[in-house]
């Protein structure tokens, strides 16, 4: 009797868990099907064929130069901000079933697949659009959040570069009256710049010990070159619109990408004014080739992890700087705007056809 009584309750409780669930998933398939969804989801997609197609004709072209990369790269995070809205008005039939039946790929129907037949590819998206996410709050806009309100709340005093004498002898026939050179009585090795109307740019009396002059000239002159850069709106612009793909992985690696293009950028404005490679590289071996130090007792977290893949990564970007200095920086020159306009037609083209 209670086995009778027991079998109906249960095959009630699992009809209504499986009704529970059934509608959960009808109702996020109908957020991902909606005009915001289906933006995310394409936006994702674009970019992904972006990155394919620029990285083929980065290839293809030879392009070596660092400032022609970027603008290849600036495409991928440009375009899918763009084209969801274009592609709909130019067609506000690409949503439909029969435009989605000749599309060269439905991400509706990659998102309705499931994987091992129990959950749908769909939640596999949302994870890591939210990862995404999270390492874009907390790697990138919080440190510049925390960068700009610590420089609006405090002042760094030290000593003019031109009261100086080792200094000024260093710097000698730059041109750093454009900007403001201060040096800090500290130990420890410290060089960063500051943006503004001038720009300021910081140098500890430790550094001086473990530079040269040669060195410190290069050095100083790859941070005036992020002064003179940063001069520019169109790299504000360019985060801004960066923070719009904050949810979008291939718009988070080409960032970076653009970023490290950005410090060769730098350090051929360097070697421009100082005609020196070598001390350039000497003095990036010396700042930031350390030895990997061991740190015993350290938990294993995904935070730790996290770090140390950050690390890892930065001193391979060091590494390739110093090995691309020492070689010479092989810049074939700029291939003309066809190249671009070229990759953004068939960008445009290919990425019509994926709904």
């Amino acid at each position: 009797m209670n086995l009778q009584f027991s079998q109906p309750g249960c095959h009630n409780q699992l009809v209504g868990t499986h009704y529970f669930w059934h509608s959960e998933d009808m109702e996020f398939s109908a957020l991902l099907n909606s005009y915001p969804g289906s933006y995310i989801v394409q936006s994702f997609s674009h970019s992904v064929i972006a990155a394919f197609i620029v990285e083929i004709a980065i290839k293809a072209w030879g392009i070596r130069n660092p400032a022609v990369r970027q603008r290849f790269l600036l495409v991928i995070i440009i375009f899918p901000i763009f084209s969801f809205p274009v592609y709909q008005i130019i067609n506000p039939q690409r949503s439909s079933i029969s435009f989605r039946l000749n599309a060269l790929l439905d991400s509706s129907r990659w998102l309705d697949m499931e994987l091992w037949g129990v959950v749908p590819v769909r939640y596999g998206f949302f994870l890591v659009f939210f990862l995404t996410a999270v390492i874009f709050f907390f790697q990138e806009l919080v440190p510049i959040l925390r960068h700009t309100y610590a420089s609006r709340g405090s002042e760094i005093s030290g000593e003019r570069a031109e009261e100086h004498p080792g200094i000024a002898q260093a710097l000698k026939d730059l041109p750093v009256e454009k900007a403001d050179i201060f040096v800090l009585e500290d130990d420890d090795v410290v060089l960063f710049s500051t943006t503004g109307r001038k720009g300021s740019i910081y140098l500890s009396s430790g550094l001086l010990g473990v530079l040269d002059r040669e060195q410190v000239r290069a050095a100083v002159a790859h941070e005036f070159a992020h002064v003179i850069r940063s001069r520019r709106p169109f790299l504000v612009i360019l985060f801004l619109l960066r923070i719009l793909m904050f949810y979008n992985p291939v718009v988070l690696m080409e960032f970076r990408r653009i970023v490290q293009e950005d410090e060769k950028i730098c350090d051929d404005f360097a070697v421009s004014l100082t005609r020196n490679p070598l001390a350039l590289a000497d003095a990036l071996r010396k700042l930031y080739v350390t030895e990997e130090e061991e740190k015993p007792g350290r938990p294993k977290n995904i935070m730790n992890e996290m770090e140390d893949l950050e690390t890892y990564s930065h001193r391979l970007n060091i590494l390739g700087r110093i090995t691309r200095l020492e070689k010479g920086p092989a810049n074939t020159g700029d291939k003309g705007w066809f190249a671009i306009v070229l990759t953004v037609v068939v960008v445009f083209v290919m990425n019509y056809f994926i709904v």
